[in-house]
C-alpha cells in the first residue's frame, strides 16, 4: 500500500511521497485560478469548481477565496453554497448533503497529527472522513473537526467547534459543540429568534 492509499484509507501516511506533493501542486494552480477569476464570468467559476471538487450537484457555488488540499475528496449534493473563506482540509473524504448552507470562515478539517510529539515529528499524518447530512446550516467561524458526523436538518451555531458527532434535527452551538434542542414544526413560523415570517415563504 502506498502512501497515497494509506491516505484514503485514514491511515497513517507522509504527506510528501508517492505524488501526493504534485497533487496538491496542481490543485493548488486550480484553486488559484478560482479565487482570481473576475466576479462577473460566473460560468467559468461554476465550470472550474465542479472540476475542482469531487463530485456536485448541478448548482454549486463556492464564493472566493476557498481553499483544500486535493479538491476530489469533496463530495457536495445538490444546490450547495458556501461563503466566503471556506477551508477543506480534505485528506480524508469530506461528504456534504444537499440544500447545505456554509456561512464565512467555516473549517472543515479531516487532518490530524499525532499526539505524541516523538510521534507526531515522525512526519506521519491522518485524515479522519467527515459526513455532512442534507439541509445543513453552518454558522460562521464554525470549524468541524476529523471524524465528525452531522446529521440532516442541523444547524451549528457561529463559532462552534464540533468534536463529536451530532444526530439529526437539533441545533447544536458551543465549544466544544453541544445539543442546545430539537427543531420542532413551530420553529417554521419565525425566520430569527421570536419574529415570525409577515410573508408566505412557500409562495
Amino acid at each position: 500500500m502506498n502512501q497515497k492509499e494509506r491516505m484514503l484509507a485514514n491511515l497513517p501516511y507522509k504527506a510528501w511521497l508517492d505524488g501526493l506533493s504534485e497533487e496538491r501542486l496542481e490543485n493548488k494552480k486550480r484553486i488559484y485560478e478560482y479565487n482570481n477569476l473576475p466576479p462577473e464570468e460566473y460560468e467559468r467559476q461554476t465550470q472550474l469548481i465542479k472540476e475542482i471538487l469531487g463530485k456536485t450537484g448541478q448548482f454549486v457555488h463556492i464564493e472566493a477565496p476557498f481553499h483544500c488540499d486535493y479538491g476530489y475528496n469533496i463530495e457536495v449534493g445538490e444546490n450547495f453554497f458556501a461563503n466566503y473563506n471556506f477551508v477543506v482540509l480534505d485528506i480524508g473524504k469530506v461528504r456534504i448533503g444537499a440544500n447545505a448552507q456554509i456561512a464565512p470562515n467555516v473549517a472543515i478539517y479531516t487532518a490530524g497529527h499525532p499526539i505524541h510529539p516523538e510521534a507526531r515529528n515522525s512526519g506521519y499524518e491522518y485524515g479522519i472522513d467527515v459526513t455532512i447530512g442534507d439541509n445543513v446550516w453552518i454558522g460562521g467561524n464554525a470549524c468541524i473537526m476529523p471524524g465528525v458526523h452531522i446529521g440532516d436538518n442541523v444547524v451549528i451555531g457561529g463559532g462552534s467547534v464540533v468534536t463529536k458527532d451530532i444526530p439529526s434535527n437539533v441545533i447544536a452551538v458551543g465549544n466544544p459543540c453541544h445539543i442546545v434542542r430539537e427543531i420542532t414544526d413551530e420553529d417554521k413560523q419565525y425566520y430569527f429568534r421570536d419574529r415570525k415570517f409577515d410573508v408566505d415563504y412557500n409562495s
